[in-house]
């Protein structure tokens, strides 16, 4: 009799039940993040209501569009990995800067579609680079993530930045409540239920909140019940140079940041990604990119968000996240449900996020524990690569007066760390004078004198 191969995790199809449950979680991890790029842009631009409604829903509709690309894949196009895809916050200060002195929403969109094409080009040099990205390399990037992203969740814990309440008492307590929650469940409840345990976190932080008076669905009856995005709403796209610049440098962060993404759920998922399937991943990066200067939103990545999320649930189907892209279709076309949404408050994400981003941090403990640290300069490497990576974290205007493409490059900590400790490694494990062992980085005959 002909035995069935085993289906690997990454592969598997979930019972429907649980594959909306766990979709739920993603999308819901990763849905403050994915609005506030457009919200950002928009309000600089000082767009009216409607056009900011409609920059949301257009943005929702290519994520969810562009996660189906990464997760279920096509061609050459696609990871086939739990990968959700956002707005990318790297271009953000470039953005703001082209809508408001250089030709408004279509000058934007010209650098996006130009950028997008880029990275589709781009992405079979990168894949041919990932020997660079050795367990030491990858765990500093992997912990860089987890750690940078963990203002985030403080910032959604105390109320969301800007907000009235900002720190007070109460949200910390509201924060507090789901992440207990969340660790009990994880604890405590059955198998199934600890890994839909930040859903169950954020809906009992919402029961609570709604009495206490922590938010209203009043933003709910205002929304439309159905909303189409069509191409080149805000007109014809215009090409700057001076945009299409800044928004390259953009699209060289965002794959870098990608890599480590990819590589980390990779590491997570028990599937270590290849040269070939790296560039196809960065290659839906760029497509989703084009896609988004022509359905009026911004340029894609791989939203880490949501990685810490795979890590903590241990859920490793790409189906799980492919549901969450096709609920987010359904988002981006119904501004009422993503309306219900939005209406969850910044505490109770917050509290679900210092979980998650924690399990991040941790996981690239995790796989530097694999790095042999003896008789080495592996260390310096590490620590070197971290304080870079969080120094814009840590003091956001730091570069402050540097050039714009130095800013763009720079004030993200995962880029700044990740081109740091490849840069590092390459001086210490590569150089002939320095040769590395096979646990530190690349076997030193495999990198050319110099490199």
């Amino acid at each position: 009799m002909a035995t069935t191969a085993p289906v690997h995790p990454v592969d598997e199809v979930p019972p429907v039940s649980r594959l909306a449950a766990f979709g739920l979680q993603h999308v819901l991890a990763m849905y403050a993040g994915a609005v506030a790029v457009p919200l950002i842009v928009g309000g600089a631009m000082k767009l009216s209501p409607a056009d900011l409604a409609y920059l949301i829903t257009a943005d929702l509709l290519v994520c969810g569009i562009a996660t189906l690309i990464q997760c279920v894949g096509f061609w050459r196009f696609g990871v086939r990995l739990p990968i959700m895809q956002g707005c990318t916050f790297a271009a953000v200060s470039p953005m703001v800067l082209v809508g408001t002195t250089d030709g408004g929403l279509p000058a934007i969109y010209g650098s996006v579609i130009v950028a997008g094409l880029a990275i589709v080009l781009l992405a079979p040099v990168f894949g041919r680079l990932l020997r660079f990205f050795p367990p030491l390399v990858t765990g500093t990037v992997i912990l860089i993530i987890g750690v940078s992203l963990l203002p985030v969740a403080g910032n959604w814990a105390a109320g969301g930045v800007g907000s009235k309440d900002f720190g007070e008492p109460k949200n910390l307590a509201l924060a507090g409540f789901v992440l207990a929650v969340v660790i009990g469940v994880q604890r405590f409840a059955p198998a199934f239920l600890s890994r839909v345990a930040v859903l169950i976190g954020i809906a009992a932080g919402l029961a609570v909140a709604v009495p206490f008076g922590f938010t209203d669905f009043g933003g709910v009856g205002d929304a439309d019940w159905v909303g189409i995005s069509t191409p080149f709403h805000f007109g014809a796209p215009s090409f700057h140079v001076s945009a299409i610049v800044s928004m390259l440098v953009v699209a060289l962060v965002t794959m870098t940041e990608t890599t480590g993404d990819f590589i980390a759920v990779g590491e997570m998922t028990d599937r270590p990604v290849e040269p070939r399937t790296l560039a196809d991943g960065l290659r839906a990066d760029g497509l989703s990119t084009v896609l988004g200067g022509v359905f009026n939103t911004f340029p894609y990545t791989a939203f880490a968000q949501n990685v810490g999320l795979v890590g903590m649930t241990r859920v490793r189907s790409r189906w799980v996240v492919a549901a969450a892209g096709g609920m987010l279709v359904v988002l981006g076309l119904l501004p009422k449900l993503g309306a219900v949404v939005a209406a969850i408050p910044a505490p109770v994400l917050g509290g679900a996020g210092l979980v998650m981003f924690g399990t991040v941090a941790a996981s690239g403990l995790r796989t530097l524990a694999e790095v042999d640290f003896k008789g080495n300069d592996n260390l310096t490497v590490v620590a070197v690569s971290v304080a870079i990576g969080l120094l814009p974290v840590g003091v956001p205007g730091v570069y402050g007066k540097f050039p714009d493409w130095f800013q763009t490059v720079m004030n993200s900590g995962i880029s700044a760390g990740c081109l740091t400790a490849i840069a590092l490694n390459l001086l210490f494990n590569h150089l002939p004078s320095r040769a590395s062992s096979p646990e530190a980085g690349v076997e030193p005959e495999a990198a050319p004198s110099g490199a």
